[in-house]
């Protein structure tokens, strides 16, 4: 094994923010207690924002971003792993204050991977990545209304921000479980893309939005709402009684404008997603789960995959809105 290996690095130095490929000594990995040889990482919001000007979330410079990837195990100072295991890491501010995954070596905290579950190949987890993550804590969320808290059965279903990378999942994932899924997008030329995910309706975002009351007329039994602000008020006032709400979003804005009348009058619950402090437990269950719910040959006709100079060139794109499925990142390409 080489001491040199390749990783994007960022750097702001005197007010001048900048990104490129380095070449790194394994000594540069400071943090945690197991190395990790990276196969896949995936290109997520937040890592759009940090490659763009660190994204007021990186605070030391210089930085390897990412904030995900699977990978093998080539050395580790705790017994739970062992030389070979295959591993998947999301979140715990891997890719914000510890050196991240847009890289082909990773030093991490043991406690922050978790095993790869057979039924799922390295490749297939950053296809779902952080995003595809998110999806199913969504889903199993709208799940719980029928088996946590043993309400009626859940049978529509919105998702919004429908074409990018959570949106596009959890609509697969929720079809998946039976419910009927209705789209929400601005993007008029993707309806037989989000049909072909499985949605039964198409909602043109500007349709959708609008001045909202207080509350209005039901209409939903669980929502994804990966957008937030406007959009998760009109929401809240459409949500059916007992309903569920996971919020996972904030591209539209973090303020919404509601009271307490969805709560306490329709028992609306809002259920907030952060995949990033999501236990370990946790996360092996879903990742368990994935194979059992997302169509893998779809998912990879919807997936680009990039080397780390062209994550360069394609990042600015998912800033702008004009990416619509997943981007996988491979570093070793």
């Amino acid at each position: 094994m080489s001491d040199k290996f390749k990783a994007i690095i960022i750097n702001n130095q005197d007010n001048k923010f900048e990104r490129k490929i380095e070449d790194l000594d394994l000594s540069s990995l400071k943090d945690g207690n197991v190395l990790v040889k990276v196969d896949y990482s995936s290109l997520n919001f937040k890592d759009a924002l940090i490659l763009n000007n660190g994204g007021k979330i990186v605070r030391k410079f210089p930085f390897v971003p990412g904030i995900d990837f699977s990978g093998n195990i080539e050395n580790s100072e705790d017994s739970k792993f062992k030389k070979g295991d295959r591993v998947i890491l999301n979140g715990f501010r891997v890719g914000e204050i510890y050196f991240g995954g847009f890289s082909q070596y990773a030093k991490v905290n043991s406690e922050f991977l978790v095993k790869a579950p057979d039924s799922l190949t390295n490749k297939q987890a950053m296809m779902m990545g952080t995003a595809g993550l998110t999806a199913l804590l969504c889903a199993f969320a709208i799940k719980a209304k029928e088996e946590l808290l043993l309400g009626s059965k859940v049978n529509e279903v919105l998702v919004t921000g429908a074409t990018g990378g959570v949106g596009s999942i959890a609509i697969m994932v929720l079809s998946k479980m039976g419910y009927n899924v209705h789209a929400v997008t601005g993007k008029e030329d993707k309806k037989d893309y989000l049909k072909d995910l499985g949605a039964k309706n198409i909602i043109n975002r500007k349709e959708f939005m609008g001045e909202s009351k207080l509350l209005e007329k039901g209409i939903w039994d669980g929502v994804v709402d990966t957008v937030g602000g406007e959009s998760l008020t009109k929401i809240l006032a459409q949500t059916n009684p007992n309903g569920i709400v996971a919020a996972c979003g904030n591209a539209g804005g973090i303020k919404i404008n509601t009271s307490v009348m969805p709560f306490i009058i329709r028992g609306v619950k809002l259920w907030g997603i952060d995949s990033s402090a999501t236990s370990v437990k946790r996360k092996e269950f879903i990742w368990n789960e994935a194979s059992k719910l997302v169509d893998f040959n779809k998912l990879e006709n919807l997936t680009k995959e990039v080397g780390l100079q062209n994550l360069l060139d394609v990042f600015p794109k998912m800033l702008k809105g004009e990416l619509f499925g997943r981007v996988l990142v491979n570093p070793n390409k």
